[in-house]
């Protein structure tokens, strides 16, 4: 069994699916009824825009159904006593014999999961192979799992899943984030700008590496603008990748859009220069090459960073920093009017209000035990190069539009 994902040449109807997930089997046919499955969820109805998502799609329907015709398995075969189905066997392989986390196994059952109902209503099977657990949920919105019936707060959740321990939040003080920006300040002034952004508006880590050079701009030719307030920057899939292809709206200092300008007017355009087949590319930051980052290349930037420091720094965590510092200071705000959770969810693009309770339960927590400084100081860490800005920051954010 094969995977590959499609080239330019995959026009149906008009519209080209370049990235689309094929699985081949054995025979040099497509392997049903998987492929059906992913044309359905992907192309057919059209919900899932991101070509990353089909290739998440397409990888966790690769690796079962090779997990399941390597070992002679039957997916549709149900449960028996003492003897593990398709689905169960896999799971147990990718854990004790593949390594992976239970937070990846997860994600991949998901996908599976989804596959199991899809088989169902297209009749290639009678019923499906496990049963389900009542669980307890803070989620309002429907979900994968919104055709089960939910009472009270609990919804049923497949017997396959992992079970996985509550993750800490982990974000960095106000001197980690200082020490840092110092570092990489010194070292790459690309690195040093992806990491500010990260850090001020919360973007998480694709959603920078292709934030597009477009969006960039130079404020002082705006007269609408005021240094006091940040400038409110749609953001769209059509233009950057955007987990769940959700746009969504972010608050960008206006000091970071200055330096951000004078980036992409000297800096940026000279990697830009450097590329040798002169490809152009739409994203902001590129590499000596001129070439987008990869998600191992940053990674391998914050690998080194935390290594130089000495403690734990990762691209992730720049975004919880955001989030955390951002709701303790909506919350301790006498002028905020409008509700803090549901400022910093839009901000951050959460599906829904109870992913964002995370940095509420986490504020809590630490109140008393740990001092967290105010969103402005966090402001003046990234402007103390130049010296802070008297009154370019307040608590409140006052935010005018693009």
């Amino acid at each position: 069994m094969k995977y590959i994902l499609a080239d330019k040449n995959l026009v149906v109807a008009g519209r080209c699916f370049e990235g689309f997930p094929l699985l081949i089997g054995p025979d040099g046919r497509r392997m049903e009824p998987a492929q059906d499955f992913l044309w359905d969820v992907i192309a057919s109805n059209g919900r899932i825009e991101s070509k990353r998502s089909w290739d998440v799609y397409g990888r966790a329907m690769y690796d079962f159904f090779a997990f399941v015709m390597t070992n002679g398995l039957d997916w549709k075969a149900p449960a028996q006593d003492g003897i593990p189905t398709a689905l169960e066997a896999w799971r147990d392989w990718s854990l004790a014999t593949a390594g992976l986390s239970k937070s990846t196994i997860n994600h991949r059952l998901r996908t599976i999961h989804r596959f199991y109902q899809w088989a169902v209503l297209k009749k290639h099977l009678a019923e499906l192979p496990f049963e389900y657990n009542e669980v307890h949920t803070l989620r309002t919105d429907p979900g994968f799992l919104g055709h089960v019936d939910r009472r009270g707060g609990r919804v049923a959740s497949p017997q396959f899943m992992l079970k996985q321990p509550k993750e800490e939040i982990r974000f960095l003080s106000k001197e980690q984030l200082a020490v840092g920006l110092a570092d990489l300040r010194e070292r790459n002034l690309t690195h040093a700008l992806m990491f500010e952004l990260m850090a001020r508006t919360g973007l998480r880590q694709i959603e920078m590496r292709t934030f597009p050079d477009a969006y960039v701009f130079d404020p002082s030719r705006r007269k609408d603008l005021d240094p006091a307030r940040k400038i409110r920057v749609a953001i769209s899939p059509r233009d950057m990748e955007i987990k769940w292809s959700k746009p969504r709206e972010i608050d960008v200092p206006y000091d970071l859009m200055e330096r951000l300008w004078e980036y992409s007017l000297r800096h940026r355009q000279r990697r830009a220069d450097n590329r040798a087949d002169g490809q152009e590319f739409p994203h902001l930051f590129l590499t000596e090459q001129g070439k987008p980052y990869t998600k191992q290349a940053v990674g391998d930037i914050f690998r080194k960073l935390a290594h130089r420091v000495g403690f734990e720094i990762t691209a992730h965590m720049l975004r919880h920093s955001y989030a955390t510092y951002l709701l303790w200071s909506l919350r301790k705000s006498k002028t905020f009017e409008g509700e803090p959770l549901l400022y910093v969810r839009d901000r951050m693009g959460h599906s829904d209000v109870s992913t964002t309770t995370v940095y509420l339960h986490l504020i809590n927590r630490l109140e008393g035990s740990l001092v967290l400084a105010h969103e402005d100081e966090i402001d003046a860490i990234f402007n103390a190069k130049h010296g802070p800005t008297e009154g370019t920051h307040s608590e409140t954010p006052q935010v005018v539009s693009a």
